[in-house]
């Protein structure tokens, strides 16, 4: 998971997690049943468009609202690589390290890239876009580790032996 190419599918500020999975697809089984309604009041098109390996490249304030866990379950079962925001909700934030979702906040990147670009992600180093780096904070090596096992669970029972 150390570095990666994607495309990148530009959405703006305040993306709240009813956006990101309206209340009334929360009823459905499992998260794969949800997932083709991600971000449908915003976007409905956008969940069959996304591929394996895309990147969500967005404004300030990214999965505020509820805590459901399935928003960021959902965007990791889209095939989502990562995203990348000027900003997240707190919540949102410890629900996707949780998931095994990576989330880069970054505040400059937006100005520069156009949807259906294709960035490269070093985690805990840099974005490379248009042959231009971002520097990125580094996350601490536990919430890497989480990352690395695809959730805290599997971390858990990496750790346990179990796995």
């Amino acid at each position: 998971m150390d570095r990666f190419t994607g495309k990148i599918w530009v959405l703006g500020d305040d993306i709240d997690t009813d956006i990101i999975i309206p209340t009334e697809y929360l009823a459905l089984k499992t998260v794969q049943d949800m997932a083709p309604y991600a971000f449908s009041p915003l976007r409905p098109e956008l969940a069959g468009q996304i591929r394996e390996g895309d990147i969500i490249v967005a404004g300030k304030n990214f999965g505020c609202g509820s805590s459901r866990e399935q928003a960021p379950e959902i965007i990791k079962a889209l095939g989502i690589r990562c995203v990348i925001a000027k900003s997240f909700a707190r919540i949102f934030f410890r629900n996707s390290i949780n998931n095994g979702l990576l989330l880069i906040e970054n505040d400059r990147i937006q100005n520069d890239v156009k949807e259906g670009d294709e960035i490269t992600v070093a985690i805990n180093e840099s974005i490379e876009c248009h042959g231009k780096q971002h520097p990125i904070t580094s996350l601490p090596q536990n919430l890497v580790d989480i990352l690395n096992a695809g959730g805290l669970v599997k971390a858990m029972q990496r750790r346990s032996g179990l796995v």
